[in-house]
């Protein structure tokens, strides 16, 4: 497990890990919590805030309310009941997670404004990468639901098309029910201790995602998971090293996992220092 970090502002850091087990990252990003809550209690200290991004050997995690119905198949993949809200889903390579080790009150963020400063992240970084890629789809969105937790594709149905304005254009709509839901692509679980947050999202780039039938995902039957690579083009492992030998502009025109990821970094980072605000959220 090779451990990597940054800083990414005077008070974010990142923190990477790769082929992470899942009990020794999460008895490291408790430890760490508890430290920082005792440094804040009794010695006043606000102490940088950490990202970690991690790439998890293959698991099932269990949320604290999670109940054991959700898990339809049992295979070779280790079950871990974990502390974090939610129900049951998997991580693994392909797939990436980030913790947020967050000081809420230091931020003046409520738990709310975390949930949604997560999921709009999501939204911005995926969104992104679908409609400025080479193959570019413009007719699916991600976004947010009150209901549910995560961030989901929709796409445009057929109806809102037809719906063209003056110009000759498709009419578009901020209103789900518009939207024909494809799946999800995202989830999220925190866990909220003295005001600090630990846990956090997970997003599939280009994991297999077979390991999701041996569950309800976040405890919905039939929830279709989604990956980003089936929607984008998306570099393997193999394919970016012998990209190297590309010019700059080829490589930019080509997503990868690092790219991604550092997207959504880069936009954390600035949701951290306060330079992205939360976009208001619509009603149920």
């Amino acid at each position: 497990m090779q451990n990597d970090t940054q800083p990414l502002n005077d008070m974010l850091i990142s923190k990477s890990l790769s082929a992470a087990d899942y009990v020794p990252t999460l008895d490291a990003m408790l430890s760490r919590t508890l430290e920082r809550i005792d440094l804040k209690k009794q010695q006043g200290l606000r102490t940088p805030d950490e990202l970690w991004i991690v790439d998890h050997n293959d698991v099932y995690t269990l949320g604290q309310a999670g109940k054991e119905e959700h898990i339809l198949q049992r295979t070779d993949t280790p079950i871990i009941k974990t502390d974090r809200g939610g129900q049951v889903t998997w991580h693994g390579h392909g797939q990436l997670v980030l913790y947020w080790l967050f000081d809420l009150n230091s931020l003046g963020w409520s738990v709310r404004h975390l949930v949604s400063h997560a999921e709009q992240a999501i939204e911005d970084v995926v969104n992104d990468c679908l409609h400025s890629s080479p193959s570019s789809r413009d007719n699916i969105s991600a976004h947010a639901r009150r209901d549910a937790p995560g961030v989901y594709l929709y796409a445009e149905s057929p109806v809102t098309n037809m719906a063209d304005d003056p110009d000759g254009m498709p009419a578009s709509s901020d209103s789900l029910d518009d939207k024909i839901m494809l799946g999800k692509i995202a989830s999220l679980g925190f866990k909220i201790k003295h005001g600090f947050s630990y846990h956090g999202i997970a997003i599939n780039l280009d994991c297999d995602l077979s390991a999701f039938n041996a569950i309800n995902p976040c405890g919905y039957a039939g929830m279709q998971m989604l990956r980003l690579s089936d929607f984008v083009a998306m570099q393997t492992d193999s394919e970016q090293k012998e990209s190297e030998t590309q010019t700059t502009q080829q490589i930019s025109d080509t997503l990868n996992y690092k790219i991604v990821t550092q997207k959504l970094i880069d936009n954390i980072a600035k949701r951290h220092a306060g330079l992205i605000e939360l976009r208001a959220i619509a009603p149920k």
